[in-house]
């Protein structure tokens, strides 16, 4: 790292520390030659491929725009979308390569979007698998409904486990006075 003061090529690293939630280094360095101390900063940059080919730095704004666009006039706050953007930021960086290609992005969003809310999922989805015609909505539309049904069944298979005469409504009237 050469001395930002005097130029010299080369510097100590005096001290070092995450910041950020580890995504930054913030190293401060000594210079030998003049004596200076100055501070650097390291990120590691996760870069997107775009279907074009044209590669661009990940940006967490963007997908906060593109859900915020999916969810437009749905009962979604701005604490849930930017939630949502933490999520796929982690998921994307824990691939841990340095570059992704944009589909694997679109990807990370699909799934925490439609836990959040089905309807921008779906618009979300229309987009970004480029429906064509009802029947692409249909399909999707059946998915979500198998799921929620799915859901369903395994909620009331929860709830049907408990023996009869067994929770506070059946201790009370197995109980003599």
């Amino acid at each position: 790292m050469r001395c930002p003061y005097c130029r010299h090529a080369d510097s100590r690293v005096v001290d070092s520390r995450e910041a950020d939630d580890g995504q930054l280094i913030r190293r401060r360095r000594s210079c030998p030659e003049c004596g200076k101390r100055f501070t650097t900063v390291e990120e590691a940059v996760l870069a997107v491929v775009k279907r074009s080919g044209v590669t661009e730095p990940f940006s967490r704004t963007k997908i906060i725009g593109g859900v915020r666009k999916a969810c437009q006039g749905r009962p979604v706050d701005e604490d849930s979308i930017a939630l949502l953007a933490q999520k796929v930021e982690e998921t994307v960086r824990a691939k841990g390569a340095a570059e992704l290609p944009s589909h694997e992005v679109g990807l990370a969003i699909l799934g925490p979007l439609r836990d959040l809310d089905e309807v921008a999922y779906l618009r979300f989805a229309s987009v970004y698998r480029s429906f064509d015609s009802l029947a692409d909505f249909e399909r999707e539309i059946e998915t979500l409904r198998a799921a929620a049904r799915a859901r369903e069944g395994a909620a009331a298979g929860a709830g049907a486990t408990e023996p009869a005469g067994v929770g506070a409504a059946g201790a009370a009237a197995g109980r003599t006075t």
